[in-house]
């Protein structure tokens, strides 16, 4: 038998994805900080904000979330949708906090309207649902019934605090109260109501027109807050935002959109404010370091310290950030000392409370985040892995901003569970850009990436990851239109020289940009930072009719090639910036293109082989990928298989050892079908096909070490590739070897006739006809065993004492071979074998597993009893038609004439008879 192992299969797995899990709404974190809810279009996620993994992600009911939270437990996850239901799951979180499980408890309809705001007490036992009407629920969580329900006006409730008012504010809106106790209630028993512990706690709410009631869930009454008690002023002007509570200084803090924080403080039996104008609108409030600060935040994108005492701002004066930057909610966590805040461009920002060293020292401290993370990366446009070590991708998005996120392997533990870094961490943002980035590149060493913007700008990027220094180093301009293409040069200076020991201080010689003006620039780096912009481009050129969709620079750093929009590839000299040669071929504008590594072996062309290094790839709308001489500008192969436009291209590492003769020339694509395809560029087939997207892939990049692809586009989603065809080989030999070892070994057992061992390896490797060969012998043995059902005891004993699986295994085999005369016989003796060596409730409660595998079994002894019946029905119609037989035959003999040995017998009979 031979033993050689089978062809090598391309393969690849999903080590790591970056996905959304938050896209606007509410966002809720329990207590310690660890569990964070968040809003991902119609679903709930909840997630591990230490290690950034999703642990659940919860399904809508088909209507936008209007409103969710999480109790400070993290013991139930409440969820509020536009469908006017509320929904209640218990959460069980593992104690590593690496996975959990929700169960929905109950779904109820709390209101006539959508529910907008959500409130829960600090004992996770009571929760407060907020509606557009401008009622108010108050309800137990476990038991999900409704305890306490607020009268007001039909404006709509758009904040909401649970708090525990100090002693002293006990008698609070007692004299509004007294007429609504019920007649014959005595005065004592309302004191005593009033020190009880119950009596303390109350339900502040905010609404849209600018009111701020306070409601005693002891008595069930309600009373306001005015600015100006005498003329029954509303609170605000316009919506309450966020309201907080001191105990320390029995205090409330209230934030409003008409651009005011205002404390309360309760004096002479009322609650009387103190407005702080801002030039803001404010969107959250609250106390931190046992009500000694306030903070606030809003529109400005700025986190705000102030001190309650004072009433003044003890954080430096900045200038408002940009409008993505505007923070439209802030969660504190006291005694964590942590705010997160989120953002308009839907990043949860993290921000350190200072401590009273850092508030009293000069200048005033600068409140700034240590710590983001995006909720979505929206849509990928482009991606490249920068840092020597690859541990860090720059990520293009649907904004002006280059993000940088960790892609190390292993997490990294910081200071404190808060600053670890983990994969798909933010670690930096690129700003400078004043529109959309289009498009990326990096050099050889990682450290300096480039970028293309629709402000028509390209800039160059010094990142130095090990100072925490993230520059633009240079702007270029001179594009009349977006810049959609950007190359470096990569070739690697010698190992000797300053600019391979140090590349930090040795920028790349060029930039090659391309525009949506049709012109190609090179642009020399200067060696000095020059970050104001340079206006005059080194050179420049028209070189297309359309749209320059993509550029790349060859290894060797002597030639580049531009794609464009007008169907055609252009190779360009970089010195003297000149047509070289023109790849024409292409149906429709080309997308991408890649000059082949260094060391590539020769391509095998439909025309002949061809030298890799002199060749080109290049990807298309019209749906295919062609690969071209770069000798005689020819297209030696197309390759088709993607059902839309194809976006982009990528050559795989190729080893430069001995053996890379003997490695596969493979290529990657992704395209508008969200599709990820490798190729063999000799063969011109697909290797495999790799598909975890739902929208169109814009870029797909390589690790240049690991073969790692990773994919991202349209649907917010970046997939980690990993290449697995060495393990998937191991694992086929391996498993071809061990089959071997087990065919041998079964032949053994057959040969030795050990009919235990050699029934369980035949169910085992499942060869259906060593079985049946196996049970004909025992069946048809000449010499049976005395009280064996099957003929030998032990072939009984092993039928007994199979598993679940191995019965239902050995019950295909016998439908198959009862529905065979010729095999039937066999069949049925071990089918009785096996029916007397089990009870009957063995086969109807037979354990199988999934719901496919029991419609199976049933389908599997009903045909055993179809063809049992046939058999039987056919054996008796032989019988019937034996009878007939013997009776025909007894007939004929009696009609034959009589033979000559019967003759001469009568003549010897009559003889002795004279």
């Amino acid at each position: 038998m031979s033993s050689r192992p089978p062809p090598t299969k391309t393969t690849f797995e999903v080590s790591n994805v970056i996905q959304p899990i938050y896209t606007g709404g509410s966002v809720a974190l329990d207590n310690g900080a660890r569990i964070l809810a968040s809003t991902l279009d119609e679903a709930a996620v909840i997630t591990n904000i230490a290690t950034g993994k999703q642990l659940v992600e919860i399904d809508g009911d088909g209507e936008p979330i209007s409103t969710l939270t999480i109790t400070p437990s993290a013991s139930h996850l409440i969820v509020c949708s536009r469908s006017m239901t509320m929904r209640i799951y218990s959460l069980a979180i593992a104690p590593e906090f690496d996975s959990a499980e929700a169960t929905l408890v109950r779904t109820v309809k709390p209101h006539a309207t959508p529910v907008l705001v959500l409130a829960v007490d600090k004992t996770s036992t009571l929760l407060a649902t907020g509606a557009a009407d401008g009622s108010i629920k108050i309800w137990d969580i476990a038991g999900g019934y409704v305890t306490h329900t607020v009268s007001g006006s039909s404006v709509l409730i758009s904040a909401m605090y649970f708090f525990e008012i100090a002693a002293a504010d006990n008698g609070a809106g007692n004299r509004k109260s007294k007429k609504n106790l019920r007649k014959g209630q005595a005065d004592d028993s309302r004191r005593q109501d009033d020190d009880s512990v119950a009596a303390r706690f109350r339900l502040a709410y905010g609404a849209q027109d600018g009111r701020i009631r306070i409601f005693d869930l002891q008595k069930r009454t309600t009373y306001a807050i005015y600015s100006d008690s005498k003329r029954k002023q509303e609170a605000h002007d316009s919506d309450v935002r966020s309201i907080d509570y001191s105990p320390e200084h029995n205090a409330l803090l209230s934030g409003s959109r008409d651009k005011t924080m205002t404390l309360w403080l309760w004096r002479d039996d009322g609650w009387h404010g103190t407005p702080m104008l801002r030039h803001e609108s404010v969107e959250a409030v609250g106390f931190l370091n046992q009500g000694r600060l306030m903070y606030s935040a809003g529109s400005s994108g700025l986190l705000r310290l102030w001190d309650t005492t004072t009433h003044q701002e003890i954080t430096e004066e900045q200038e408002p950030k940009s409008e993505q930057e505007e923070i439209t909610n802030a969660i504190s966590v006291p005694h964590k000392s942590l705010i997160m805040c989120t953002q308009s461009d839907f990043t949860l920002a993290f921000y350190r409370i200072p401590s009273a060293a850092d508030i009293q020292a000069s200048p005033a401290p600068l409140i700034e985040p240590f710590r983001r993370i995006s909720g979505t990366h929206d849509e990928i446009l482009d991606l490249v892995y920068v840092l020597p070590d690859r541990s860090v991708m720059a990520l293009a998005t649907n904004s002006e901003d280059v993000r940088l996120v960790s892609v190390a392997d292993t997490q990294s533990q910081g200071t404190t569970e808060d600053d670890a870094a983990y994969f798909g961490h933010d670690v930096a943002l690129l700003q400078g850009h004043e529109d959309i980035v289009m498009s990326l590149d990096v050099d050889w060493s990682g450290h300096w990436v480039a970028s293309g913007s629709k402000d028509n700008t390209a800039r160059l990027w010094r990142v130095d990851a090990a100072n925490n220094s993230y520059t633009c180093y240079a702007v270029f301009t001179g594009h009349l239109e977006s810049v959609g293409a950007v190359a470096l040069p990569k070739t690697v200076p010698q190992e000797t020289s300053d600019a391979f020991k140090n590349p930090l201080d040795h920028p790349p010689a060029f930039l090659i940009t391309g525009s949506q003006d049709r012109f190609v620039q090179k642009r020399d780096i200067p060696r000095q930072s020059q970050d104001t912009g340079i206006p005059s481009a080194t050179l420049r050129r028209l070189a297309h009719e359309k749209d320059i969709n993509a550029l790349d620079v060859s290894p060797s750093g002597r030639l580049f090639a531009s794609a464009s929009q007008d169907k055609t590839v252009k190779i360009w000299d970089v010195e003297r910036l000149e047509v070289q040669g023109i790849l024409k071929g292409h149906r429709r504008g080309v997308w991408t293109v890649r000059f082949a590594p260094l060391h590539t072996p020769s391509i095998q062309g439909e025309t002949g082989a061809m030298s890799g290094k002199g060749v080109i790839l290049t990807g298309s709308g019209d749906k295919t990928i062609k690969l071209w001489s770069l000798s005689d500008y020819t297209c030696l192969r197309t390759f088709e298989g993607h059902s839309h436009n194809v976006l982009k291209v990528v050559w795989l590492d190729i080893p430069t050892d001995e053996k890379s003769t003997k490695k596969r020339i493979q290529f990657a694509s992704a395209g508008a079908d969200s599709l990820v395809k490798v190729w063999d560029a000799n063969v011109g087939e697909t290797d495999c096909t790799l598909d975890n997207h739902e929208d169109r892939l814009w870029t797909l990049t390589v690790h240049p070490k690991t073969n790692t692809l990773v994919s991202g586009g349209s649907d917010s989603k970046i997939t980690f590739w990993k290449d697995t065809t060495v393990e998937t080989q191991e694992a086929v030999s391996e498993a071809a070897f061990k089959l071997i070892e087990q065919e041998q070994e079964l032949e053994n057992y057959i040969h030795a006739g050990a009919y235990r061992d050699a029934i369980v390896l035949a169910l085992q490797l499942n060869h259906p006809g060593r079985l049946l060969s196996l049970f004909t012998s025992v069946v048809t043995t000449n010499a049976p065993e005395a009280g064996s059902f099957s003929g030998v005891k032990a072939v009984d004993q092993v039928l007994a004492s199979l598993s679940d699986e191995q019965i239902f295994m050995l019950l295909l085999r016998l439908r198959d071979w009862n529905t065979n005369a010729r095999t039937a016989p066999v069949a049925q003796r071990i089918l009785w074998t096996l029916v007397k060596s089990h009870p009957a409730s063995k086969f109807s409660t037979l354990s199988v597993k999934g719901a496919k595998g029991q419609r199976s079994l049933k389908e599997v002894l009903n045909a055993l009893k179809v063809y049992t019946e046939r058999h039987y029905k056919r054996m008796d119609e032989l019988v019937d038609e034996s009878y007939l037989v013997e009776y025909t035959l007894s007939e004929m003999d009696s009609l034959a004439p009589p033979s000559v040995d019967s003759l001469q017998n009568q003549d010897l009979i009559m003889g002795e008879a004279r």
